[in-house]
């Protein structure tokens, strides 16, 4: 006799399992690449705010 007190689980019921073949065509393939472009963005942008600070402490001052 079994002890288990789990009630409504799909683990005990007789029907047929459904197994997940696929999900949505390209749904995680556009977050993934979502993810991965925002970083190379904010990379980029961040190299070249290095450029622009470097360029601006070793260059003299302009006489205004």
């Amino acid at each position: 006799m079994s002890r288990h007190n789990i009630t409504g689980s799909e683990a005990f019921k007789r029907g047929p399992s459904i197994a997940v073949r696929r999900y949505r065509p390209g749904g995680m393939r556009r977050k993934r690449a979502r993810t991965t472009m925002t970083f190379i963005v904010l990379g980029v942008l961040a190299v070249l705010a290095l450029i622009v600070a470097a360029v601006a402490a070793l260059t003299p001052a302009a006489a205004v």
